[in-house]
């Protein structure tokens, strides 16, 4: 598992200093649907597929 979870995203309520997330658990989803390929389908920047 992660230890290190950054977020960019300064205006979210879990965004903190030094851009780490600080939410209790990460949802990533695919874009269309269930399946992705590359990251770019997908809400996750470091996605890839298995």
């Amino acid at each position: 598992m992660a230890k290190d979870v950054r977020c960019e995203v300064n205006n979210c309520l879990y965004w903190e200093s030094g851009n780490q997330c600080g939410a209790e658990r990460i949802i990533v989803k695919a874009l269309n649907g269930k399946k992705a390929e590359h990251s770019k389908e997908t809400d996750c920047e470091t996605f890839e597929a298995v």
